[in-house]
């Protein structure tokens, strides 16, 4: 594949969506870092979302 083909491979991103968005692993180990990292992930990609359905709300107003 070539190397500008793989800048444009999302399935991994996707993936990690799906993870951070579903119940924990009760098989996975788990401590309090990893926690808080997702949890300030979930708010990132919450506040990512909304800033972008409010752009493309107020380019379709303009």
């Amino acid at each position: 594949m070539s190397r500008i083909g793989e800048y444009f491979k999302l399935g991994e991103v996707f993936r990690y969506f799906f993870r951070v968005f579903q119940k924990p692993d009760p098989s996975r180990p788990t401590n309090t870092n990893i926690r808080m990292m997702h949890g300030i992930n979930r708010i990132s990609i919450i506040m990512f979302l909304i800033c972008l359905i409010v752009m493309i709300v107020r380019a379709i107003m303009r």
